[in-house]
């Protein structure tokens, strides 16, 4: 229940991608908005996690935080394959994410047939029409020029340039639907999203998130980190799927275990005093860790999109943030509550 009474702390969120996983997000960011003592200054986000800002930030500009709960429930309902999708969208959808009801096959033996075509075949192959029914969800839904007129609440929505292989940072006062499109392209289903230009591929690769706007562009110290990619897991895969998942999960998680790094490098130089009248400012850490609940799912799971399964992880979200915000409110503004060193050895 929101606390409009109680005192309200500043702080930034960093959302990471992981697909399907970025439903524990939505609980997180509803546990958020339900108690109510958090004023979010800023978002950055990656492909679900990027999915989870805009929504947020279109729902709090239409209605604050209470319309952003509800948009966050019809985002997450409408992209499940027992939502609003059309019969032909649902089918598409079921494909891409591993039902493959077209092939009317066992469901582990038609997952694994998909993902080993995707191997061989290229989007431009099998979906020369790049159809994509996330896009129309995201366009029934979000209303960008109405998003792009304030910069109340900043978005960080990052994107990789296939060409450059650098991120991209896209903010909200020129956010399209094409720039979150392309935080969210995975190459190895969709066509790459040309934004000004330029191809773009998911955001995960290059930053994910990115937290480096978070201290560049805000007077905010505080950054929550929601994460859901588990950066170990206790298992060797074996499997070719098994392998190649644990390989994106450790591609994915790279970017950010090097911000940690630079974060934890200039609280040590601040500590000894190297760092005196500069720019450079010592970051609050903070982490919604919801990879020691999400490694109980195999990593293929963040290819499923029934609704039930989302809800499942909606409420592990939830419990994660009302944890979280009982265990360390008091810590927020104060100093950060993320050991560094302990993510980093």
């Amino acid at each position: 229940m929101t606390r409009p009474s109680a005192p309200r702390k500043k702080v930034t969120l960093a959302l990471q991608g992981g697909g399907a996983h970025g439903a524990f997000t939505w609980g997180v960011l509803d546990a958020f908005l339900a108690d109510g003592r958090l004023e979010i200054a800023a978002i950055s986000g990656t492909s679900a996690g990027a999915m989870n800002a805009v929504v947020l930030a279109d729902g709090m500009c239409e209605g604050g935080a209470e319309r952003a709960r509800r948009q966050l429930a019809d985002f997450w309902r409408a992209v499940s394959v027992d939502g609003k999708m059309t019969d032909v969208q649902r089918n598409l959808f079921d494909v891409f994410l591993g039902a493959v009801k077209p092939f009317q096959m066992a469901n582990e033996f038609g997952r694994n047939f998909f993902e080993s075509a995707t191997s061989f075949f290229s989007p431009y192959d099998f979906n020369p029409l790049d159809i994509n029914p996330l896009r129309e969800v995201v366009g029934e839904l979000i209303d960008f020029s109405r998003l792009r007129r304030t910069d109340d609440l900043k978005l960080f929505i990052a994107a990789t340039n296939v060409h450059t292989g650098k991120i991209r940072i896209f903010r909200r006062p020129e956010l399209t639907e094409d720039m979150l499109m392309a935080s969210a392209c995975l190459p190895t289903l969709f066509k790459a999203v040309v934004v000004e230009g330029a191809p773009y591929w998911d955001g995960g690769y290059s930053g994910n998130p990115p937290l480096f706007p978070l201290f560049t562009e805000t007077d905010c110290p505080d950054v929550i980190l929601v994460q859901i990619n588990p950066i170990e897991r206790k298992e060797t895969p074996r499997t070719a799927v098994d392998i190649m998942n644990r390989l994106n999960e450790i591609t994915f998680n790279a970017p950010l275990l090097g911000e940690f790094r630079a974060i934890d490098f200039v609280a040590r130089l601040i500590d000894a005093g190297r760092l005196k009248d500069t720019h450079y400012k010592r970051v609050n850490m903070h982490v919604v860790d919801g990879g020691a609940a999400l490694a109980a799912f195999p990593a293929d799971t963040k290819s499923r999109a029934e609704y039930a399964f989302f809800r499942q992880l909606f409420e592990l979200g939830q419990v994660a943030g009302e944890k979280f915000l009982k265990v360390n409110f008091e810590t927020i503004g104060v100093r950060g509550s993320l050991d560094l060193k302990e993510k980093l050895v």
